[in-house]
């Protein structure tokens, strides 16, 4: 099995450095008609989130990161129900969006954008008209034969499917296959779709078919990303990634739209369009709302709407024996996949420290830390598992294990608590330009929420009754303690992070009230302006965000010109 693994591995690598190398070829340079896409479309939350994807890509174009010639747009969802979302379970990436989340390799960093459009380079051309929809927080590694191509050619939907455990399969999509007949195993096979379950239980992917056995062919090198690899014996399903719709279908959906205005509740492009579609969907899953963010009146007369809509066309499956699929949508996973995932390391060419200037070289096995764009002094120190994007910090810093910090400035001396999650803000207020850091524990759930003042003492912060923390920073539980809907609770909305005029201050005030919570120790917030995260992204000024990456940037760079001239 390992030996399996190892060949799998080797596959995904050399496919995604031909990947990478063609893509890298294109960018800065216009493209020819059917090379690449004629339009990108990113989605945004709200107006300022508009306003940062805008500001990024145009920097990019002028750096000459993307292909030219190419339409790049990004659409502000209307009032009311949203598509885009605010990146909750990893907030760092937040402020300027999930699809600008900085990866560890590349010079100039790569970040998911690019990473993107460089997975699915030889898409277009073997394309017939329609939209590709995907998301920002997944990466999808494959490997077909030299003679294989994945094609969209075909009339209605067709995804992706990647072989996974059953565990898995319960948090994704599952494909129930028409059955099919054939006599070897190949690396990439196009399949009918059945019926489509959107986050099934195991007993459900029993009870629909959507279990494949072992047996049924040779699968000794099919592996299973977002877990441990497939054992030769186990069970497994095929799970969704990506999906394409004609340009007849998408026409069909947009009249929809455009004939019931505007929609008051939250719409999923992957349970509510796949779900309706192949020849055994039936009509039950629009009244299932326990994968649903919000439960609207409306969404089941909607999701009925869609269902008959669609109904009657195919789901076509691209399935791809020989790929991986990796979710990067959460702090956890975020900091597996960047420190400790030694398969997507080798897979995609991660780098420990990738465009950075720090002397100090992280632990060659097992965890290590892994440091993106940022600057390091050689006397500061970063535990294994941590991650460090986008920040300087100081001679006696000391970062602990698993911590992510984003976006810091830290001069002076500081110690950073194991499981810490620091990430600082440029906020503009009342014309003015402020700082501020929001810091919490990396396994802190800032979803979750209560209904009532009397209830906040079921949240936790840095793993600590929240109603004990805010006697440690002498606050008081009152309704202007929250911002927003006074009746969704959370530490999403809590007013704990201080204002401050300078980004070393604000970090430092931050990492005082988290080291206040660790030790038990009073630290009042009292005298502070303070905010909370849902504010801080009102408030964020995305010009100054970008202009601090930027200098830290020129310095790398200049750091490395010097260090070339050195050398020669």
């Amino acid at each position: 099995m390992a030996a399996a693994n190892a060949l799998l591995g080797v596959a995904l690598r050399e496919a995604t450095q031909r990947k990478l190398q063609r893509f890298s070829e294109l960018r800065g340079k216009p493209v020819a008609a059917g090379e690449f896409w004629d339009i990108v479309a990113i989605t945004a939350a709200d107006e300022k989130q508009e306003l940062a994807y805008k500001q990024q890509l145009s920097e990019k174009l002028k750096k000459k990161e993307l292909p030219l010639g190419v339409q790049y747009h990004v659409f502000v969802d209307p009032a009311g129900a949203k598509i885009g979302g605010y990146s909750q379970r990893l907030p760092n990436a937040s402020a300027l969006g999930k699809i600008f989340t900085a990866l560890p390799f590349g010079n100039p960093i790569y970040q998911m954008l690019e990473l993107k459009l460089a997975m699915y380079i030889d898409f277009p051309s073997h394309m017939k008209p329609g939209i590709l929809v995907t998301c920002a927080d997944d990466i999808e590694l494959y490997s077909v034969g030299e003679c294989e191509i994945i094609r969209f050619d075909k009339p209605g939907f067709t995804a992706l499917a990647h072989p996974s455990s059953l565990t898995v399969g319960t948090t994704h999509g599952v494909f129930v296959l028409e059955p099919f007949n054939y006599l070897e195993y190949k690396d990439l096979e196009y399949r009918c779709c059945h019926r489509f379950l959107h986050k099934p239980s195991i007993e459900q992917m029993h009870h629909f078919n959507a279990v494949c056995r072992p047996g049924n062919f040779s699968h000794q090198d099919m592996a299973g990303g977002d877990t441990t690899p497939l054992k030769l014996e186990s069970e497994y399903v095929y799970t969704d990634s990506l999906f394409y719709m004609d340009h007849k279908t998408a026409k069909k959906l947009l009249a929809f739209y455009e004939k019931i205005g505007t929609l008051n509740c939250e719409i999923d492009a992957y349970g509510d369009f796949l779900q309706a579609l192949g020849p055994g969907a039936t009509v039950e899953y629009t009244r299932n709302t326990s994968n649903v963010t919000k439960e609207e009146a409306e969404l089941t007369d909607i999701r009925q709407r869609i269902f008959h809509l669609l109904k009657g066309t195919s789901l076509n499956v691209v399935v791809l024996n020989k790929s991986k699929f990796y979710h990067i949508g959460t702090t956890e996973e975020y900091l597996f996949h960047f420190t400790s995932d030694s398969s997507l390391k080798s897979e995609l060419g991660l780098q420990s420290i990738a465009f950075s200037i720090f002397s100090t070289t992280p632990k060659c096995s097992g965890n290590t830390s892994c440091i993106i764009q940022s600057i390091l002094d050689s006397g500061c120190s970063v535990a294994t598992g941590s991650v460090v994007e986008y920040s300087r910090l100081g001679p006696n810093v000391s970062v602990g294990e698993n911590c992510i910090v984003s976006g810091c400035s830290v001069i002076t001396e500081a110690v950073l608590p194991a499981d810490s999650f620091v990430c600082s803000l440029s906020l503009k207020m009342n014309g003015y330009l402020k700082y501020s850091t929001m810091a919490f524990g990396v396994q802190d759930n800032l979803k979750r929420n209560v209904k009532t003042l009397s209830d906040i003492k079921l949240l936790q912060f840095f793993g600590v009754c929240f109603l004990s923390c805010l006697n440690i920073w002498n606050l008081k539980v009152t309704e202007e303690l929250f911002s927003g809907n006074k009746t969704c609770l959370s530490l999403w909305n809590a007013r704990i992070f201080p204002a401050c005029s300078s980004l070393s201050d604000s970090v430092t005030t931050s990492l005082k009230m988290l080291n206040a919570v660790q030790n038990k120790s009073a630290f009042s917030l009292n005298n502070y302006k303070l905010l909370s995260i849902e504010e801080m992204l009102i408030y964020k000024d995305v010009e100054d965000m970008i202009t601090y990456r930027e200098q830290i940037f020129l310095e790398i760079t200049l750091n490395r010109k010097q260090f070339d001239l050195e050398a020669s």
